[in-house]
């Protein structure tokens, strides 16, 4: 089955390119750069440095300022105050090189990570790294940029380092991953984490790193032997605890569970795992064990640490949307308005589409309408127009959508999309197809925009421009689930190209463990292909994940030419009772029974 993505979000679950954390991590201190010190500062500043290089030379007893180091280093913050960024930064990085200066360093590696210079941050971090070897804070600014540039061996020597001060050692376990997480040669990042956790063995945290980068890897077996080593030597820790439950979940959502459930029969105390709980169980449509645990989420999070109150309220409402108790959830979302939560106008979204699912059509508009110009406010008129959709009209919640201003190119394909699914909903297909066209041709592609516009290619039978858009997104996003499971399942569909369609789901799949949508699609195609028993198999594991219509119906008819009719019919008569209107399920029924 094809996942089309909603109008609105709902509430759910040449030169060097250095990464996002690296520039973070260097231009903490470069915020206000540009008027970072008063003149006599940098004069103090220039005399301290001066006086301390002078210190260093050959002639112990000279104090004596040198006018051409004073002259350049105030010439480089005057520069920096100018906004002139690369001058300063350069004239930093030269004057490190001659004064061999870990600070002048720092400084010139800081200046290049605020101005985004590249090819002066490499050679400044290194730099830095050399004349201060015992900077922690230039020996990680050194690894991240040997991770940038896809160096892991290299990395070793300053991440041993890194983790040899048993003060930091324990965070730098835990740290490590996101560390090494943006290369993407995942099996030889877990030979890296093996490597630095060797000489540590009785160190819960480094057979965690293990255990993550395992599980990064898609290597099972080593992430559990290396989590029940981590858990044996911290016995009741959280982090080993969540992440066990991540590993099992991969091979069964119910032993995640079971799994969960035990430990907090040892830990009650631990709401992380608890709160990880009740999202597998209503993840599992087992919604009843889940409104058990609601209770105990709150109580906890009232009486332990960290005070927590509002978020956690504001979670448990969250649960309650996804159990289909919207009362309840809008009963927390106002709890947690009056616990002050943080973030006032996400609430007000989930409020506004909780209202929408308890058919209170003017109060969402209300809800939606509460929330101002910001980071959520796109957000909130999307939801709005979604609303219009269907309580006015297509048009009506179109117009609403183009009177949006002063958007970004990102946001005005976020709108575009928006628009897309109205007109969809609206069984305007071809006006959805022309919409999107007009958008890949006139704004810049980003794989989910390609993905849009693919699927309403494929709405109106145009199966060539469908191909050869899924084909695309996958080159541009390797890593894109969807795109792989949707052309896989119109293969399927179609009953062509049947072994490229296993193929491709089985890859969906790989990328998204247990996804109902991608099992349905492996279970179609293996229908197709006449492997029954699979296919009921898969088809079976979906529709126990979540007993989505089309699930029901594609399960029906493969039970049906098995010869199972009674079980076929019961599992149609059983979505029909909930999904009257469902066409695909109407429609097989229909033709069986018949």
């Amino acid at each position: 089955m094809i996942k089309s993505k909603p109008a609105n979000q709902s509430i759910k679950k040449g030169s060097l390119l250095l990464t996002p954390i690296l520039w973070m991590t260097l231009s903490a201190a470069m915020i206000s750069l540009n008027g970072c010190a008063t003149h006599n500062q940098l004069k103090n500043d220039s005399m301290i440095i001066a006086a301390e290089n002078d210190a260093q030379a050959n002639d112990q007893t000279e104090k004596t300022l040198r006018p051409e180091f004073i002259y350049r280093y105030l010439v480089g913050e005057i520069a920096g105050q100018r906004g002139d960024i690369g001058t300063s930064g350069a004239i930093f990085y030269d004057l490190a090189k001659l004064e061999r200066d870990p600070r002048l360093a720092e400084r010139a590696a800081k200046i290049a990570a605020y101005g985004n210079i590249s090819n002066l941050a490499v050679p400044a971090i290194k730099l830095w790294a050399e004349l201060d070897p015992d900077s922690t804070e230039a020996q990680q600014a050194m690894t991240e940029m040997l991770i940038a540039t896809g160096r892991l061996e290299d990395t070793k020597p300053y991440l041993s380092k890194l983790l040899a001060k048993e003060e930091t050692r324990a965070g730098g376990f835990l740290y490590i991953n996101t560390l090494l997480n943006r290369s993407p040669d995942k099996a030889a990042i877990l030979e890296l984490v093996q490597f630095l956790a060797k000489p540590y063995p009785d160190s819960a945290e480094a057979h965690f790193a293990i255990a993550q980068a395992a599980w990064i890897a898609n290597q099972d077996d080593v992430a559990f032997s290396s989590v029940n080593k981590a858990e044996s030597l911290h016995a009741g820790w959280d982090l080993a605890a969540l992440l066990k439950g991540q590993i099992l979940f991969r091979k069964s959502p119910q032993a995640a569970i079971d799994y969960y459930d035990s430990f907090l029969k040892a830990h009650p105390k631990s709401n992380e795992v608890r709160i990880n709980l009740a999202k597998l169980l209503v993840s599992q449509k087992q919604y009843a064990a889940a409104k058990k645990e609601f209770p105990l989420i709150i109580e906890q999070a009232k009486t332990g640490t960290p005070k927590n109150l509002a978020e956690v309220t504001a979670v448990v409402g969250l649960l309650s949307y996804q159990a289909n108790d919207y009362i309840a959830a809008q009963n927390y979302f106002m709890e947690a308005l009056e616990l002050d939560f943080k973030d006032v106008d996400q609430l007000h979204l989930y409020l506004g589409q909780t209202s929408e699912k308890l058919n209170q059509d003017d109060t969402a508009a209300a809800w939606y309408k509460k929330i101002p110009l910001g980071p959520r406010y796109l957000e909130a008129q999307i939801s709005l127009a979604g609303l219009l959709a269907r309580t006015q009209s297509a048009d009506v919640a179109i117009d609403l959508l183009d009177d949006l201003e002063n958007l970004s190119t990102e946001q005005q394909i976020v709108v575009i999309q928006a628009q897309a699914s109205i007109l969809v909903k609206a069984k305007r297909n071809q006006e959805a197809y022309d919409l999107l066209e007009k958008a890949v041709k006139n704004l810049p592609n980003t794989p989910e925009l390609v993905y849009d516009f693919a699927l309403a290619a494929e709405r109106i039978l145009k199966f060539d421009v469908m191909e050869s858009e899924l084909r695309r997104a996958i080159a541009e996003k390797p890593d894109f689930a969807a795109a792989y499971n949707a052309l896989g399942y119109s293969f399927a569909d179609r009953n062509i190209k049947l072994n490229e369609a296993i193929t491709l789901i089985e890859k969906a799949l790989a990328l998204s463990p247990n996804d109902h949508y991608m099992l349905d699609s492996l279970g179609w195609a293996h229908y197709r292909k006449g492997n029954l028993d699979k296919a009921i198999q898969y088809l079976q594991d979906a529709y126990s994940i979540n007993p989505d219509p089309e699930i029901a119906a594609h399960l029906g008819e493969v039970l049906w030419h098995k010869g199972r009719h009674d079980q076929a019919k019961k599992i149609w008569n059983d979505a029909l009772t909930i999904n009257p209107d469902n066409e695909v399920l109407v429609t097989t029924a229909n033709k069986f029974k018949s």
